[in-house]
This record gives C-alpha cells, structure tokens and sequence, in this order.
C-alpha cells in the first residue's frame, strides 16, 4: 500500500522511566486504542469562563465532532484492516481497534512490549511502549488529533500520603471539617451528582455503609460505581495500595456532602483511560455539578496530544456547568521529577480545572476553632504541589493575582484554593476493615466538590468554572472574600504570603462567606 502519511502534532513520546525489554510482543496481539476527532468548531471562551452553560446537546451540536469526519477515519483506517468499534460525536471519540502489527503500520509506529515502573506502587508492569511521533494516513491529517492507547504505560498516581505514627498530631472525621471550613449551613448537596475518577482499586457498599454510620450522618450517602471500558470496581483488599485512594475520595464526599449522589467512574491507569473516564462523567447523564480528579502525573510526562485533549474535555465539562477539582500533587514544587526544577502536576494544571493544594491544620475538631493553619510540606513526610505550569499560559482571570513568571514567561498558577492534606493532621476513614488516618491533595479535591454541591444546592444553579468567580478581587497581598489566607511555610521552592501564592493558592475556603460572595456574582 503506497500512501502518504503525517505526522500528529503533540503525539511525540519519550521512553517510559527506567523501562526494560520484556519479550517479543505478538504482532497478533489485539489492540484497543481511542481517536479523538477535532471540533465542528472551538468553544468560545465567554461560555467557558462565563455564567451560562449549555446543555449536552448544544454541546454536542456546536463543538462536537462531525459525522462526515468520522465515516472518514472509518473508511481510510479500515483499509489498513482497523475496526472501529464505537462513536461518540459528543466527546469527539471513536474507540478503534486491530492487532498489533495493523495498529502500528496504520499510525506509523513501532510497538514493543517493556516492564517499567508503576507509578503508584513502583512494581514493575508489563505494558506496551512505544517512542517517538505516531502519523497517520495523510487523508487524515486535521481530521483526527490524538490517537491515545497504542502504549497503554500506567500514566498517573494518586496523590494520597498515609500517614507515619510517630509524625500524627491530630486528626479529623471529614464531618468535622464542615464546621473548620464554614461550609454553607442548611445544605448537604442534595439534588446534585458528584462525579469521582479513579484509575485503580475498589470499594464494597458494606463498607461504606458501616463507615458514614459510624459518623452519625443524617443521611447515607448513594455511591454507585460506573465502569469505563472493560475496568471496574475492584477492591484489592490492600489499605496501603489504590483502595485507600478510593475510600477516602469516596469518604470524604460522603461526609460533607450526603445528599450528594456519587458516581465513581473506574478506568485503566493510562492515558487513553484517564481521558475516557474523564469524557464519559463529563457527557454523562445526570450532568454532574462537581467532578473530582485525585490523580495525576507531572506536566513532562504527558504527551501534548493527551494533554491538549484531556484539557479540552475539562473545557467541555466548564460549558456543561461542571466544576472540575483537581489534587495539585503530594511531592512539592518538584512535583516529583528528579531534575532540579520547579514542576506542576496535570490535569491539575489545567486552567480549566480547581487546582486543590495542601495545609497542615491545627483545629479543635468539636468546634471547629483553627489555632493555626499552614502549608503542607518540610518535614520530609510530602508537600504539596504547586508552582508555574510550563504547558499553559497565564489565564485572564490570574492576571492581577500576582503569580510570578517561571523563566519562560508568565504561566498559569497553582494552586487555586486549598485544604488540610497533610497526613499528620489528616482525615480518619475506613479502608479495607481498617480504620486509618490519610492525607494528601487527593483529600482536598472531593472536600471542593463537595464544598461545590452545597454551593450549587443553595444557588439553585451549576457553577462550571469557579474561577473567575473566586478571583474576584484579588491582587497581590490580598485574597478573594470567601477565603482565610494562609501565609506561613513552604512547599520546597516557594514561600507562601499574603495574598495567593504557588504554596496555598487563594487559601481555604469560608464556605459561607463563599456563598455570599457567590449570591453576589452570579446571576439567579
């Protein structure tokens, strides 16, 4: 077959970290890989940082893919004998696949098969791998933007952080947190769906159970598990692995948002599941008002296709009215890249995502009084993440912020908002039969999407992308209403100050005074 082919912008992709040969990989192997297709056209900036959203589908109709361009990928990909097996216009998906010898002669790449390190547990897994850019036929150049799955590495790790027994001080039933952060009395997020993302692990409905009536709550929360391909709910019975993820995203949901529905969407730990999880709780129905991200993986281990793609599906979620929350990372501002350098964690630095970093609280837990409250990090137990994205440029709505240039120019910062993630001060929840104390950022982000059901339930409206909103008057030495600063510590090469900073963000919430601020600005 002589044919012309392309490359794809972004698909170039470096050798997976300490990867090994591990055999010959059958060319008759069969693989799944997922084509995301281009836009009818680009969603305009106003209804993704304005008040209106669009239904699913508008949204659908407007920014979609077309159908043309998908019989299109359908007739040339098939004459290299690949099969596509599913089409979502909405989310610009179409789900191929073939062995793979047909795969990598149809996007021009040579598939191996390695063993590297996982990311969570740092055991080896076999995987496929591949290096370099993908092409494709050039009949489909524009047409498709990103081919994700042909190297199915595991791609993130969660941002959860147990914590040491020597090291605890306190702790906190997620409950309790309610009255620390002031969340809007009156409200549990009924009405509302919680959408949560998880790329390993599991839970049992026994265990929540006993869990949210062990904290009293006045209602039990519903959680159902959603599974995104052939991945699913499943509990590995190790508190210590992916489960305690699970658990305590689901958990702390649950406690301060019990009214709230959660929809817990498993995927495999790769690019291709990570976007695809992501897509379908975005496209889903019920819209969810709040969706909850707790892994990630820093900025240079993304290929720019799966990161351009990935952010346009958080761009999607925006119009839709679903406000993303996003673990800015538990390793500092290295965010765990062994360079030197100053790094940002992904998708959390998405500008269309609430980046959630990290403080070590000091609270009366009955009361809620705060006798102080700080940054997470220095003391060699994690930090939190936060610094300069070197992937996004510096967003409209952080230009009076006072976030400093990273060398390269002015670039979005994060974190956006803040919580208690440090695990000697961290939450008390149930994992695998044992009752445990965690931290983390992958706490904060369900805290904010929880924090976000309330605020939606007493608005009676979606909020979609809260920044602009939370950024409403602030200026350098001074944060946003809504918000207690938290000006002392540091997260490795930041200092935190007056005002937001790459340590805390704007700082942690007032949930209250949040909601007046919020009954101000946006429109009933």
């Amino acid at each position: 077959m002589n044919e012309r082919f392309v490359p794809i912008p972004g698909s170039e992709r470096a050798a997976a970290p300490k990867a090994r040969p591990a055999g010959p990989l059958d060319g008759s192997t069969p693989v799944h890989a997922t084509i995301m297709l281009r836009r009818r056209a680009e969603v305009p900036r106003d209804l993704i940082t304005g008040p209106d959203t669009i239904s699913q589908a508008e949204l659908a109709q407007r920014y979609g893919a077309d159908q043309a361009d998908a019989d299109r990928v359908r007739e040339v990909l098939g004459r290299h004998g690949v099969d596509v097996n599913d089409v979502d216009l909405a989310s610009r998906r179409m789900k191929v696949s073939g062995t793979a010898d047909q795969m990598a002669a149809a996007f021009g790449t040579q598939l191996t098969r390695v063993a590297s390190p996982d990311p969570t547990h740092g055991d080896l897994v076999e995987h496929r791998h591949r290096e370099g850019p993908l092409q494709l036929p050039a009949e489909l150049d524009g047409v498709v933007v990103a081919v994700l799955g042909l190297d199915d590495r595991p791609q993130a790790r969660p941002h959860v952080r147990h914590a040491r027994a020597r090291a605890r001080q306190t702790s906190y039933k997620p409950s309790q947190l309610a009255g620390v952060y002031q969340f809007p009395p009156d409200t549990d997020g009924s009405g509302q769906t919680l959408a949560i993302i998880e790329l390993d692990g599991g839970f049992t409905q026994e265990e929540l159970t006993e869990y949210f009536r062990s904290l009293g709550l006045p209602k039990m929360p519903k959680v159902t598990a959603v599974s995104v391909g052939t991945a699913r709910n499943q509990p590995n019975g190790d508190p210590k692995g992916a489960d305690g993820e699970v658990l305590l995203d689901i958990e702390v949901a649950g406690a301060l948002a019990p009214g709230a529905e959660q929809k817990v969407y498993f995927a495999h730990n790769t690019d291709q599941g990570f976007v695809n999880a992501v897509s379908q709780a975005v496209h889903d129905t019920p819209t969810p008002a709040a969706l909850s991200i707790s892994w990630g993986a820093a900025e240079p281990f993304w290929t720019d296709q799966a990161r351009a793609v990935f952010d346009e599906a958080l761009a999607d979620a925006a119009a839709l009215g679903v406000t993303v929350c996003a673990a800015a990372g538990d390793d500092g501002s290295s965010d765990g890249v062994p360079d030197g350098r100053p790094h940002t964690d992904f998708p959390a630095s998405s500008p269309h995502a609430l980046a959630c970093g990290g403080t070590r609280l000091d609270a009366d837990p009955d009361s809620g009084l705060v006798r102080s409250e700080v940054v997470w990090g220095g003391d060699g137990g994690g930090a939190t993440g936060g610094g300069v994205s070197e992937a996004f440029p510096l967003p409209s709505w952080q230009t009076t912020a006072g976030v400093p240039h990273n060398g390269g120019g002015p670039g979005r910062g994060l974190p956006d908002v803040s919580g208690v993630a440090d695990p000697a001060t961290g939450y008390e929840v149930l994992v695998d039969g044992h009752r445990t104390v965690i931290g983390g950022t992958s706490a904060v982000a369900p805290l904010w999407a929880a924090l976000t059901c309330r605020l939606v339930e007493a608005l009676g409206r979606p909020l979609g992308m809260l920044h602009p909103l939370l950024y409403a008057g602030a200026t350098p030495g001074h944060t946003a209403r809504g918000f207690r600063d938290v000006t002392v510590g540091t997260n490795g090469d930041f200092e935190a100050h007056p005002g937001w900073d790459t340590c805390t963000g704007l700082g942690v919430p007032n949930g209250t005074e949040l909601l007046a601020s919020l009954r101000e600005m946006v429109p009933r």
